[in-house]
């Protein structure tokens, strides 16, 4: 009888350690929780971290987070409006905003990212296919004036755009908001990770760009020779003068110098008769020394101005 009342007491034991294990749920802050019955979802979403409780047994607590998730989109090629083949690859942000009606609509996470595939990839695709490849890559209009430099040649990289990049986003994010209405989660945030040409078309883009860049230098190279040979030209013109100014100062001083030479002689000259006579002598004897050497042959006259001081000397 003892080993019966033992056995049941084990036994009761036992079940109120499962049922109290059981009966209990932690919600932690960064988790919200569904309580299903059978499968079938009872009451609100329990939002408020702790310690709850529940019927052991027959419910389940259906744990979900409540932070931002990532959705990474699958690498697909796309057509834009202006037929050109890219590659297209995204990322979002989401959450899930109503428990209830998630696990409803999609059970968990697994079906809302099949679920998220299907919503933005498709939508996507109708907006790249709707705009022009330069809508997608560009978010705004360019100043013309910061790129006056290379405005006449590379035009076309200045066309105007009407939507941009960061509104084609937007509007990708929005539709699919609108898509995700019943669904219980919300998209935060959208954006392009990468668009790129096919590989059949790529090689053609870089030579496209390698030549306009070529033409861009080409032309700054231009205007450098241009402004090179105008720096050149103004220095020869100016080196000339110089050398035209300094040409003429100088025959400026050499001219006062043979004026005060002139006038030192004049007065040399003036001083008296002796003066003069020495002058003259010295003169005279200059021009012996230049005209005469031991091979040169003179007939003068007795009466010659340049015989005179020879002349004297004999008497």
């Amino acid at each position: 009888m003892k080993n019966y009342k033992s056995i049941a007491l084990l036994v009761i034991l036992g079940l109120a350690v499962l049922i109290g294990l059981d009966g209990f749920y932690i919600v932690d802050e960064t988790e919200q929780v569904i309580i299903t019955q059978f499968g079938d979802p009872v009451g609100d979403a329990v939002t408020e971290p702790g310690m709850k409780l529940k019927i052991p047994f027959m419910q389940t607590a259906n744990y979900f987070d409540e932070r931002y998730l990532e959705w990474d989109g699958d690498r697909n090629q796309v057509p834009t409006k202006d037929k050109k083949f890219v590659f297209v690859d995204t990322y979002a942000r989401w959450q899930i905003t109503d428990p209830l009606q998630f696990f409803k609509r999609l059970r968990d996470e697994r079906g809302a990212q099949s679920r998220l595939d299907d919503i933005l990839d498709g939508e996507t695709r109708n907006a790249i296919a709707s705009h022009d490849l330069v809508e997608v890559v560009r978010s705004s209009n360019r100043d013309p004036e910061s790129d006056a430099t290379i405005t006449d040649i590379v035009e076309d990289s200045l066309a105007e755009i009407a939507v941009g990049r960061e509104a084609i986003q937007e509007e990708i994010q929005q539709l699919g908001n609108k898509r995700a209405e019943d669904l219980g989660l919300e998209i935060l945030d959208f954006r392009f990770k990468r668009i790129n040409y096919v590989k059949d078309v790529r090689q053609t883009v870089y030579d496209r760009m390698i030549s306009e860049r070529n033409r861009i230098a080409d032309k700054f190279r231009s205007e450098g020779e241009g402004e090179a040979a105008r720096i050149n030209g103004e220095k020869e013109r100016e080196l000339n003068a110089i050398q035209s100014e300094a040409f003429r100062k100088a025959e400026e001083i050499r001219g006062e110098a043979d004026a005060k030479a002139t006038a030192i002689y004049a007065g040399a000259y003036d001083q008296s008769r002796a003066a003069r006579e020495l002058y003259n002598f010295t003169r005279t004897m200059e021009s012996y020394g230049k005209t005469f050497d031991e091979q040169t042959s003179f007939i003068l006259s007795t009466n010659s101005e340049f015989f005179k001081y020879l002349n004297s000397i004999q008497n």
